[in-house]
């Protein structure tokens, strides 16, 4: 007699997309005013995607926003529109350069727009009064984002403490804020850059092009390929040379590196990936190389 059970077992991509969606769908059940960050990168986009499908046939329930470094690549704000167009979601946009015009941050010749990401961004969930703001950061990135809860407090400065977070046993939730706090979620904390890739080639997501192996003018600069353009010249001793190369994160286009590559399918990226031994942060973000503790001092200020 032959058998005849059918395998009724999640794939780990089912699992994975089966929690993030029952996290989105508890936030807006739970928090009075939430947003999702969106920067236009593979995880905001993969996170986007989860949100439609985590209230489809209904519009997704909340706004995105973007903060605006002035200084964000093309190809990014080209795909960005797209998605936002196609879901007919509300954008807000966080403007840095505003936010320097009105006094909200200071410019001081020396500080780094991703820097200046902080205030500019605690000042648009405070105007706004947005209670919980979704983000797209995973354990595998980082050190600092590995100790991150889903749910992540933020007091009334809009800081993060990491030694007082509290417990989630059992993927138990506790949303309970004072007056003028609000938290960070993170949706697909369990996901790893291979994950957030083969749910990519799965979905059909659209993503920027500078993912993909393309040509660009590059140079060499704290050891990191970085691209030449207006906003980011090269400086005296630097050269730039034409290189097939893609962008594993995406970034301040002056702090975001690329990588030498000629994987030009997402079959080929995910095959690339696979015997990655340094995470995409690690390898191309310039602003997590300033020290060890960059990225955690960032988030006890704000940062995502």
């Amino acid at each position: 007699m032959s058998d005849t059970h059918a395998d009724y077992r999640l794939s780990q991509l089912d699992q994975l997309e089966a929690e993030s969606i029952h996290i989105f769908r508890e936030v807006a059940a739970e928090f009075e005013k939430p947003v999702l960050m969106f920067s236009g990168g593979k995880d905001s986009i993969v996170m986007l995607r989860l949100a439609e499908k985590a209230f489809y046939p209904a519009k997704i329930p909340f706004p995105i926003m973007q903060v605006d470094t002035g200084l964000d690549f093309p190809e990014v704000m080209e795909t960005r529109d797209n998605w936002v167009n196609r879901l007919g979601v509300n954008l807000v946009v966080a403007s840095i350069d505003d936010a320097i015009a009105n006094g909200i941050v200071v410019d001081d010749g020396k500080t780094s727009r991703n820097r200046l990401q902080i205030g500019t961004l605690l000042n648009a969930i405070e105007e706004n009064g947005f209670t919980a703001a979704f983000g797209g950061g995973r354990r595998d990135e980082e050190k600092a984002r590995a100790k991150e809860r889903v749910y992540s407090h933020r007091d009334e400065f809009g800081q993060w403490d990491p030694k007082n977070q509290r417990p989630e046993l059992w993927s138990l939730y506790n949303g309970r804020l004072h007056e003028g706090e609000h938290m960070r979620i993170f949706p697909i904390s369990n996901w790893t850059e291979l994950d957030v890739w083969s749910y990519i080639a799965r979905e059909g997501i659209e993503i920027p092009t500078i993912y993909y192996a393309h040509q660009r003018r590059v140079f060499k600069r704290n050891g990191m390929l970085m691209t030449e353009t207006p906003l980011n010249p090269c400086k005296e001793g630097e050269v730039a040379e034409e290189r097939t190369v893609r962008f594993r994160t995406c970034g301040d286009i002056t702090l975001t590196g690329c990588v030498e590559s000629t994987a030009s399918t997402i079959e080929e990226i995910i095959e690339e990936i696979a015997v990655a031994r340094v995470t995409e942060r690690g390898e191309t973000r310039g602003d997590d190389k300033f020290s060890e503790a960059a990225m955690e001092d960032r988030k006890k200020e704000g940062y995502f």
